[in-house]
C-alpha cells in the first residue's frame, strides 16, 4: 500500500512540537533558503562595497574598522545556527530514508542505526565493507574467468564431433 506524500508529512508531524521549535525552524528554512541565492551574495558584495568606499570619508578610522568587523562577526555567529538547523534536519531526514529503504531491501539490517556509532566503530565497519566489496569483485572475475573457460570447452567439445 502506497503512502502519499501528503499522509507521510501527517504521520511524521508531531503532535506536540513546541511553538518556538516551529518558528525557529520555519525562520531557520526561509533564512537557509535565502542565503543561499544569488541575490543575497550580491547584496553582502554590496555592503562590503559601501564600506569600502566611505574609508576616506571617515579616515579609515577605528570605528569605521569596527562596523564591518562586528556587522561580520554578528552576521557569522547567527548564520551558523541558522543554517544549520536545516542541515540537520535535511540530515536526519535522509538518515531515516536511508534506514528505510535499507530495512525493505535484501541489504544488511544491521546497518540501520550506524549513524549513532563511534568514529572508530563507523571506520571499522567501513573497512569490512570494503574488503567485503573487493572479495565480491575477485568473486566475480573468478567466474567470469570460469565461465569463459566453460565456453571454450564447449566450443571446443562441439567441434570434436
Amino acid at each position: 500500500m502506497a503512502i502519499k506524500k501528503g499522509e507521510a508529512q501527517k504521520e511524521a508531524k508531531p503532535q506536540n512540537g513546541g511553538g518556538f521549535s516551529r518558528l525557529f525552524g520555519d525562520v531557520a528554512n526561509k533564512t537557509s533558503q535565502a542565503a543561499g541565492r544569488a541575490s543575497a551574495f550580491v547584496i553582502a558584495a554590496g555592503v562590503v562595497i559601501v564600506w569600502a568606499v566611505t574609508g576616506p570619508m571617515f579616515q579609515y578610522s577605528d570605528t569605521w574598522q569596527l562596523v564591518i568587523n562586528t556587522g561580520t562577526t554578528i552576521v557569522t555567529f547567527l548564520m551558523v545556527f541558522l543554517i544549520q538547523n536545516p542541515q540537520n534536519r535535511d540530515s536526519a531526514a535522509i538518515q531515516v530514508k536511508l534506514d528505510e529503504l535499507i530495512r525493505v531491501s535484501t541489504a544488511h539490517n544491521s546497518f540501520v542505526g550506524i549513524e549513532h556509532l563511534t568514529d572508530e566503530e563507523l571506520e571499522e565497519i567501513r573497512i569490512k565493507c570494503e574488503r567485503r566489496a573487493e572479495a565480491e569483485k575477485v568473486g566475480e572475475a573468478s567466474v567470469k574467468r570460469t565461465g569463459e573457460k566453460a565456453k571454450v570447452a564447449a566450443d571446443y567439445a562441439v567441434a570434436a564431433e
